[in-house]
């Protein structure tokens, strides 16, 4: 509600004014009158910017305030409490403070001004003064040799890395030693080998996890990419990237500071125009992530499979239970750990076009799709480490193999005859591998029926073992 002189504010308000005037804000609230502003013009979501931003911007602030005073720009005082407040920031003991919807300014001004403020007021608190009094200025103070245009991407990427850090990697890690564990444990039983969703030549089962357990190993890869994606920063180039109004050792020294609390590693931009201009780096790690998201759609989608039944699906493993199936149906027992990944990888590929197209977003001097571009990145990185680390804890740890049934099932296999086309040539192959389905029987069965070879010679091709090793007679493998 805007206010005028001649009107004092509603009670319960305080009256603030900046360059456009003058607006009512809370009076307890720590944010100020842009922020306020931005309440007003924004009302579209529910989404706020995600708890990982906003500790990054109180870890930029705080740095800030410590390089400036070390720099002789910032007095002791305002520096001190700016740090104070700023911890409180990081700690989130204001979050309660932080009320911009994602979909605001492009450039992310609502979200540092609305930092600035809340760190002014408290600081201002700090030192005696009353909010609102801008005792400690927001911009004069807190926001000393910053933009906006340099510092949301820098905190976005500060939060981003973090996070991939401290949860999505440790998740992974995890994810991958479980399916490894599984690949070991696994490696005797022979199982028959799927493509097309057709029956294939016999496979182990510890072999088909081996491959889940690469897939991780090489995501783990991808995400560290992701990260190294992330470690060029943007601060130090202010509004259009030349760094007017900012101290040439700023930058350096404020990431230097927040590269040993993160135990994430960041430089200034090598260019400042390609840092704010465009968000390449947050597009290519949020491209990482996507085929992070592939990957563990084809595990889970697998592992849903191999578990089907349990007596008329393949039923080849078997699935901790961990909650009833059906509502209906008693005994229903439902792969519900593995479909919530499948949704969750649905969600982080989606995530990724509103990235590719926020990307497309850079026009001239500043990309203006930021935040949701933060927030599309940032829920894609939680996604993935909770729900990695669900499915490890409450799947994959506790799946077991049904030895029975893998065996039971290769001998039914038409794709056998595939060891004996190296001896008696494809089409005679094919030809029995017909016979055996037109008759019923195995393929085992009708090569002895027609002696296509000596006994002791069928025996040693058709032993499912040998045929998931590699070697032997040289042929066509089929497809």
């Amino acid at each position: 509600m805007k206010t005028h002189p001649e009107h004092p504010a509603p009670a319960g308000t305080r009256t603030e004014r900046d360059t456009m005037g003058e607006l009512a804000v809370p009076a307890n609230a720590y944010y100020g009158v842009q922020t306020a502003r931005a309440i007003e013009n924004f009302p579209i979501s529910s989404l706020r910017m995600p708890r990982s931003v906003i500790r990054a911007m109180g870890l930029i602030k705080r740095a800030a305030a410590a390089v400036n005073r070390s720099l002789g720009l910032l007095a002791q005082q305002p520096a001190d409490a700016i740090k104070q407040a700023a911890t409180e920031v990081v700690e989130g003991k204001l979050d309660a403070e932080f009320p911009v919807d994602v979909f605001q300014t492009g450039s992310g001004t609502s979200t540092n001004m609305n930092t600035n403020e809340v760190i002014s007021n408290r600081a201002t608190e700090l030192l005696g003064g009353a909010r609102g009094s801008k005792l400690v200025h927001p911009n004069d103070h807190v926001n000393l040799g910053q933009s906006s245009n340099d510092v949301i991407p820098t905190a976005i990427h500060i939060a981003a890395s973090e996070t991939i850090q401290h949860h999505l990697l440790p998740a992974l890690t995890r994810l991958h030693r479980a399916l490894a564990k599984k690949a070991k444990e696994f490696d005797a039983i022979v199982k028959i080998g799927r493509t097309h969703l057709q029956d294939a030549t016999p496979v182990r089962l510890g072999q088909e996890f081996s491959g889940y357990a690469r897939q991780i190993e090489l995501g783990i890869a991808r995400t560290k990419r992701a990260q190294e994606a992330l470690s060029e920063v943007a601060l130090g180039g202010t509004a259009v990237g030349t760094g007017l109004n900012c101290h040439p050792e700023f930058s350096s020294k404020v990431m230097a500071a927040i590269s040993q609390e993160t135990g994430c590693s960041f430089r200034e931009a090598t260019n400042h125009f390609e840092a704010q201009s465009t968000q390449d780096s947050l597009v290519e790690a949020s491209g990482e992530l996507r085929t992070l998201a592939v990957s563990l759609m084809k595990i889970a989608n697998d592992i849903r499979w191999l578990g089907s039944g349990p007596r008329c699906g393949l039923g080849e493993i078997q699935l901790p239970e961990t909650q009833p199936g059906s509502s209906i149906m008693p005994g229903k027992v439902n792969p519900v750990i593995a479909e919530s990944m499948t949704m969750v990888c649905a969600q982080v590929i989606g995530n990724d076009v509103t990235v590719t197209i926020g990307g497309q977003a850079g026009n001239f001097e500043l990309i203006v799709m930021l935040p949701v571009m933060a927030y599309n990145l940032l829920q894609s990185i939680e996604l993935l480490a909770t729900a990695s680390d669900n499915f490890a804890a409450k799947c994959i740890e506790g799946i077991t193999a049904n030895k029975e049934r893998c065996q039971s099932l290769i001998e039914e296999s038409l794709a056998m005859c595939t060891a004996l086309a190296p001896e008696i040539g494809y089409e005679a192959a094919a030809k029995l591998a017909k016979e055996a389905y037109r008759s019923g029987k195995t393929v085992r069965e009708v090569a002895k029926e027609q002696k296509v070879l000596p006994e002791k010679q069928l025996d040693e091709l058709l032993d499912p073992w040998r045929m998931t090793e590699p070697g032997g007679p040289v042929g066509s493998a089929g497809g």
